[in-house]
């Protein structure tokens, strides 16, 4: 698979999550400082959408049981999750936001 077009740079707000479909894949879009993060829409304690949690320190919350995971890599830095969340490869290309949902990053 390629890189696929998931939404525009103008459609983020820092630091709050944006869920897309990209090629069927639910992933939450993150832009962090100057940074995007794509990580899948999932949380790998509870299978609640993490596009629903908050932003903070480059991690997402899930809000149901307060699991955060790290936007760089997909690791839990909390509990109760102790399963990583992939975290998928992002490309910008002028005002979109591009992503590879068949590329995972880190140790996923």
């Amino acid at each position: 698979m390629a890189f696929q077009r998931a939404c525009a740079l103008a459609d983020l707000t820092p630091d709050r999550p944006l869920r897309v479909e990209v090629e069927g894949v639910d992933v939450a879009v993150v832009r962090h400082g100057e940074e995007v993060f794509a990580i899948e829409d999932e949380c790998s304690h509870a299978a609640v959408a993490l596009s629903e949690g908050d932003v903070e320190d480059c991690t997402i919350e899930c809000w149901l049981h307060g699991s955060r995971f790290d936007l760089r890599t997909g690791k839990p830095t909390g509990l109760p999750a102790t399963e990583p969340v992939p975290v998928l490869a992002v490309r910008l290309d002028g005002d979109d936001v591009l992503i590879d949902p068949d590329t995972t990053l880190g140790d996923n």
